[in-house]
């Protein structure tokens, strides 16, 4: 990968913002014609306490995905109403492509009230045409002016349960965007190796009373609310014993087996979710079913 090329400023308009880009493009081509092959706009919004871990996951990832990244970073209790801003390229080389791919990240700091309306903000720096994923960190501020502006110009919510505090409450408001935003979680994400060895236990496991889940508490309540949904049944009792990743599932007392592969690192996750378009009506089926067991799940 070539050196990036970048490029920041305080308290600026957006148009600065874009006259930037444009700029750090043209520096690009003097080392020679590139391409900028961006196939969505990924956006994030990023509080203060989850920068370090956004900035990791999007790390490596510009090779999968060559697009449009921009950050927010919201500080609405800010002493100022203005918008910091910083622009970086990245150009790399891709198998088959005989010119280097540029990628663009955009960090823009919403301070004081630019942090209430950020999809006004965002709207300039879209690329048109091209599909908006939109990555939550943390849990959303449900029902505020916030989320609802950037959903109105999302194609597809990313989000991660496993950062959430109000569960299972927060899974109902979560369903209630089901209609207007396909939604990805990577909590759910990260279930799949277990699913998949779960399900070849059929038809035995129909007939499960008591799953035992060692892993996060999303994570439980999920893998339960996946098989009350998808067996019809609301009686079968969680367990949860919280561990930091899923590293196992008994049934009834009995461990199951071990599903083969290795955990997939965040950003490999990160990178699957958004190679996804469509409803994931499994997912969503689990989602209603885990809120509607409320306080069910024991330790």
């Amino acid at each position: 990968m070539a050196a990036a090329l970048s490029w920041s400023c305080a308290d600026v308009r957006l148009g600065e913002v874009e006259t930037a880009l444009a700029r750090l493009r043209a520096e690009a081509a003097e080392d020679g014609p590139s391409m900028r092959t961006s196939v969505m706009t990924h956006l994030a919004w990023v509080p203060e306490e989850w920068t370090e871990q956004a900035r990791d996951a999007l790390s490596g990832m510009a090779e999968r995905h060559p697009s449009r990244t921009i950050l927010l970073f919201p500080d609405s209790d800010a002493g100022a109403n203005r918008i910091d801003a910083s622009v970086s390229l990245a150009s790399f080389e891709l198998a088959g492509v005989d010119r280097p791919v540029v990628s663009e990240v955009i960090e823009l700091r919403l301070l004081g009230t630019r942090a209430q309306a950020p999809a006004s903000i965002v709207l300039p720096l879209l690329i048109s045409d091209l599909p908006v994923f939109l990555r939550w960190r943390g849990e959303p501020p449900w029902r505020t002016p916030e989320l609802d502006q950037l959903l109105g110009i999302a194609d597809r919510l990313i989000v991660d349960s496993t950062e959430w505090d109000e569960l299972p409450h927060a899974y109902t408001r979560l369903a209630e965007l089901f209609d207007r935003v396909v939604v990805s979680d990577i909590a759910w994400a990260r279930t799949s190796r277990w699913r998949r060895l779960l399900a070849s236990l059929w038809p035995e496991i129909g007939e499960v009373g008591t799953v035992r889940v060692t892993g996060t508490a999303p994570q439980a309540l999920l893998i339960a609310g996946w098989l009350r949904s998808r067996l019809d049944r609301d009686d079968i009792r969680v367990e949860h014993v919280e561990a930091e990743r899923l590293e196992g599932i008994d049934l009834d007392g009995q461990p199951a087996p071990f599903p083969p592969g290795d955990p997939p690192l965040p950003s490999d996750v990160l990178s699957d979710e958004l190679e996804r378009f469509t409803r994931d009506r499994v997912y969503e089926a689990a989602v209603r079913a885990a809120a509607a067991a409320s306080g069910r799940l024991h330790g």
